[in-house]
């Protein structure tokens, strides 16, 4: 039998190791976040007015919960915890404004998109279902696709909304199919008069969607043609904001303009001494070449991941818990995903990119050379420690209710960060590896440029894989995969710029509080890991003991522009 004071002994220390948040508003929070994947679960279709209703009701009541609170009165972590919790609202209301505004765009283009919604929607409600009256509605609903389709080229839209448009005809075709899938055979009756028009409906979806996707939009099937959404410049702004960024989309590309700038110079310099002179881009080349072989791409990661750990702890940088150095692994990349993700991803495990067998000889050529063992040395402990699989270790274990807040200027901003200071510290063994930082420090000041360029409407996506290529060095393959995940829609637009900018803003706080000897090292990036995945600036006024209010907003000038 295990004794009580072997369990006592034993578990003491996990208990000494508890999140130490005393937030007053961490209940408010959870039950926020509740709520809100209630009321998204229960009215999934982004495009219906009753779904934009039911939140702006529900943030209406949430607001009213924060207006009652004295902030004043409030913790610490009860007045940062306050500010996030109003940003979410703000953020939440501004989206669904949006959905309206774009609903309203596609509108022309699929006029029938009510009757889908009302179908389903009154599924969910569990409202009585009339058979005879839904055969008629359906047929109803095949002439007016019909009709939609038959003007659809007069209506003068634009590209985007008619590709956008045609991702609308998918949604509606799945909650046309689930409600259908509900009644049919259950419903002998609704089967023998809806079986025939649904069928009938469903390929017409299917038709359209193909129609607008191709004819309209021009996304003919087999082609590497990128077709994003720009959200313009005030859908930048709302972003910024929300994240906590004292800056304007313009001022943002010249700071990435002055960061690209500074790469150039110091690739010349690692040029000159790999004996390239000024044409640092032969010295890129050379170093792409520097790969290993089909099948030994896993042992090299697992070995910089070791130098990396190596060279952090040795310097006593951050804590890293014997689990998190324990608790990850490998696996590969499909062909598919690397359509998208060109590169390594990571988080609890690493997913390594490296063409297979199916890939075509130059696709295979391209992925190589675009995960040569310098440019991988950065990747892995990006990725790995102390990068995203340390983040998230701790994030599981601090301040979990925050996750609601989580923004990518933490979690990729301090992921860069490392590569910045580790550049500081002297990780790089010569100019091949200097060159493989340097790729990624352009990396992404490149993706600064072109994705808010791009959602400016200042660079078509085109543009920006030229841009990439020529620029900054990148693989054709790997730069169209770049974009295509940058502007597709399944990354919010300032994604991209995050990388950098929240790199920057960290290593402006290192400079304020570390190298000032107001904290350690390690103090200093173990506080940053407990405060969970939050705007930067908030996490540099709890550092820093600066004052709070209610209406708090981002001041901080983090980087010094001409």
């Amino acid at each position: 039998m295990m004794s009580r004071f072997w369990l006592a002994v034993t578990f003491a220390p996990i208990l000494l190791a508890a999140d130490p948040s005393s937030s007053e508003l961490r209940p408010a929070i959870e039950r926020y976040k509740a709520d809100l994947e209630s009321l998204t679960r229960t009215y999934p279709i982004t495009i219906s007015a009753t779904r934009q209703a039911r939140l702006n009701r529900f943030l209406d009541e949430q607001q009213a919960v924060l207006g009652q609170m004295e902030f004043d009165k409030l913790s610490r972590d009860g007045q940062i915890d306050y500010i996030l919790l109003r940003n979410a609202i703000q953020r939440l209301r501004a989206t669904v404004a949006q959905d309206g505004r774009r609903a309203a765009e596609v509108e022309p283009l699929i006029p029938f998109y009510k009757t889908i919604v009302d179908l389903e929607e009154s599924r969910r409600r569990m409202q009585p279902v009339d058979p005879p009256a839904v055969g008629q509605k359906l047929a109803d609903l095949s002439k007016a696709i019909e009709e939609a389709r038959a003007g659809a080229s007069g209506k003068g839209a634009k590209n985007t909304v008619a590709n956008r448009a045609a991702a609308r005809v998918d949604d509606l075709r799945a909650s046309l199919k689930d409600w259908y899938g509900f009644y049919n055979g259950y419903d002998p009756v609704f089967t023998w008069w809806a079986e025939n028009p649904y069928r009938k409906v469903n390929q017409q979806l299917d038709d359209y969607a193909r129609y607008l996707r191709e004819s309209l939009a021009g996304m003919t099937a087999g082609s590497s043609t990128i077709l994003g959404d720009p959200v313009g410049r005030e859908g930048l702004i709302e972003n910024l904001e929300y994240n906590m960024i004292a800056y304007t989309p313009e001022e943002l590309v010249a700071l990435a303009r002055k960061e690209l700038a500074w790469c150039e110079q110091e690739m010349t310099r690692a040029s000159r001494e790999l004996g390239y002179g000024d044409d640092w881009h032969r010295a890129l080349e050379f170093v792409k070449t520097k790969y290993v072989q089909p099948g030994q791409q896993p042992e090299l990661v697992r070995r910089l991941e070791e130098e990396a750990i190596q060279f952090v702890e040795s310097r006593n940088l951050v804590t890293i818990p014997a689990l998190a150095k324990e608790d990850w692994w490998q696996e590969m990349l499909s062909p598919e995903r690397q359509l998208t993700s060109p590169f390594f991803l990571g988080g609890d495990l690493i997913l390594v990119a490296f063409p297979t067998d199916t890939m075509t000889q130059e696709q295979k050529l391209m992925t190589m050379r675009g995960n040569n063992e310098h440019f991988s040395r950065s990747v892995v402990f990006h990725e790995l420690i102390p990068g995203h699989h340390l983040q998230g270790f701790m994030q599981e274990r601090y301040r979990t209710y925050r996750s609601l807040f989580q923004t990518p200027f933490w979690s990729e901003g301090n992921a860069f960060y490392w590569e910045l200071l580790l550049w500081d510290l002297g990780f790089p063994r010569g100019p091949e590896d200097r060159i493989g930082m340097l790729f990624w420090h352009m990396h992404r000041a490149a993706r600064i440029i072109f994705s808010l360029s791009f959602h400016m409407e200042q660079m078509t996506a085109q543009q920006a894989v030229d841009f990439l290529v020529e620029r900054v060095g990148f693989e054709r393959f790997n730069a169209e995969a770049e974009v295509r995940r940058s502007v597709d829609g399944s990354y919010e637009p300032i994604y991209q710029s995050a990388y950098m900018l929240g790199a920057l803003q960290f290593y402006a706080l290192h400079k304020e509080l570390v190298d000032s000897g107001k904290m350690s090292n390690r103090d200093f990036h173990d506080a940053i890991l407990k405060e969970n995945s939050i705007p930067v600036d908030l996490i540099r006024a709890d550092l820093t003991g600066q004052p709070l209010t209610r209406d708090y907003k981002a001041t901080w000038r983090f980087y010094a522009l001409p």
